[in-house]
């Protein structure tokens, strides 16, 4: 599901997404500031659900919301407004509800249950990966629990590779750093794949990763990942993108390098949230 959320004060842009993000976990949010950008989102992405501020510069939620439809037809719309003097006008337009401020979770709840054009989600596959922020790994939507923290680093970094073959010693010196890769080495990080793989069948997905006796691989055409999306083109998923990638670990800092150059491709060489 795809969310933005346009209001021309920052910080109750910055309160919505908080409470979304808390609500829609796996959904892409995106918040604006500016009425142009709004329109030049819809015009080149799906969005299920725009939460418009009524007052927004040179238009007020009102015509905003007219120009909105006239992209995207089936786009539900939720005011969200310090006034509720407008509400008549909101539902004339078939508004999918409306929010006055401060908004409660209760209530943003109430409307995301209640959508008059209620979004068709078909998930990609079962797997989705979070590179962005933290690497976190969801299993039908349920966090993957993981029996060592080496076991999740493992898969974070066959993630990062991309489908490319890690051998064990390549993937001993990430998990270990600097420790030199002898026997007792090589059999620790044998074990962590061993455990890793273990957890995974137990949940059967085994075909996720492609093992041999020197080295390891993920499947990547079995995972739903933002960062994949990306390099695919996805701006969406570029949105999310924040300045964070897989935080959790040092190595993970040459990627953040590609992936802010990728934004500031697209947005114009502007670096936006640094």
């Amino acid at each position: 599901m795809n969310i933005i959320v346009a209001d021309d004060e920052r910080l109750a842009m910055e309160n919505m997404l908080s409470l979304l993000r808390k609500l829609e976990p796996n959904a892409v949010i995106t918040g604006f500031t500016e009425t142009d950008d709004v329109f030049e989102y819809i015009e080149n992405n799906h969005v299920d659900i725009a939460f418009l501020d009524i007052e927004m510069g040179e238009y007020n939620g009102i015509e905003l919301a007219k120009k909105c439809k006239d992209i995207a037809p089936y786009l539900n719309i939720i005011f969200v407004t310090g006034y509720s003097e407008y509400m008549i006008d909101a539902f004339r337009l078939h508004a999918s509800g409306y929010l006055v401020k401060p908004v409660r979770s209760a209530d943003l709840k109430a409307e995301l249950d209640n959508l008059r054009h209620p979004p068709e989600y078909k998930p990609k596959c079962r797997i989705r990966i979070q590179t962005f922020g933290f690497f976190e790994v969801f299993v039908d939507s349920v966090p993957l629990k993981f029996t060592r923290t080496k076991c999740k680093e493992c898969l974070a970094y066959l993630i990062d590779r991309r489908g490319a073959r890690v051998t064990y010693a390549e993937l001993a010196a990430v998990l270990w750093e600097d420790c030199a890769y002898d026997q007792a080495m090589q059999n620790n990080t044998q074990k962590i794949v061993s455990d890793l793989a273990k957890t995974l069948r137990e949940m059967d997905l085994e075909k996720l990763i492609i093992r041999s006796r020197q080295d390891i691989a993920v499947d990547t055409t079995l995972v739903d990942c933002d960062y994949y999306a990306v390099l695919e083109g996805d701006m969406a998923r570029l949105n999310t993108f924040m300045g964070e990638y897989m935080s959790n670990y040092s190595w993970a800092e040459f990627t953040v390098g590609e992936l802010i150059r990728l934004k500031e491709e697209m947005k114009g060489g502007k670096s936006e949230w640094l």
